[in-house]
């Protein structure tokens, strides 16, 4: 065994049974990969929080903790994370180029609310109750009826918009 080798066998160790030096050294380690596969992966993967973002959050946290606990090899580990980054970026650019394919992966939005009229068939589709839409009124629209309301609309990241109507 070569001594870059020994090194590396003393800072991170390998297997399950690490020291809180090796453990440190791969939190390190993984820290600037994780940055690193992040910023690969685009600036949507933690801006928009659609179910597709999320996935890849969850998902790559999960992987890279087991780096770091050595639950699993550290460098298969690395690449299973590199892989769900640059699956992640192949989804995103094909959604950016075929719509069909972004509605598929990132859902649309669902009108819940057309001039003042509640849509109860899309709010039992989208599971949104009226104290949701109450909700969202008195945050969005600054307590205003739903009388004066153009519509609502259920985006594609789960969050409620609230068009007032024009006076």
């Amino acid at each position: 065994m070569t001594k870059a080798m020994q090194f590396f066998d003393w800072l991170f160790g390998e297997g399950s049974a690490l020291t809180p030096r090796q453990m440190a050294a791969r939190a390190l380690v993984v820290f600037f990969f994780a940055l690193a596969m992040i910023r690969a992966s685009g600036r949507r993967s933690f801006g928009q929080q659609s179910p597709f973002d999320i996935c890849i959050t969850v998902l790559l946290g999960a992987v890279l903790s087991r780096a770091v606990v050595g639950a699993s090899p550290f460098w298969s580990t690395m690449a299973a994370g590199a892989a769900l980054v640059a699956t992640h970026r192949l989804v995103a650019l094909a959604s950016r180029r075929w719509q069909g394919f972004e509605d598929l992966v990132n859902g649309h939005k669902i009108t819940l609310v057309r001039d003042g009229r509640l849509d109860e068939k899309a709010m039992h589709h989208a599971l949104v109750s009226h104290k949701d839409i109450d909700e969202a009124l008195r945050q969005q629209g600054g307590g205003v009826s739903l009388d004066e309301v153009e519509c609502a609309v259920l985006e594609r990241d789960g969050k409620l918009s609230i068009v007032k109507r024009r006076s």
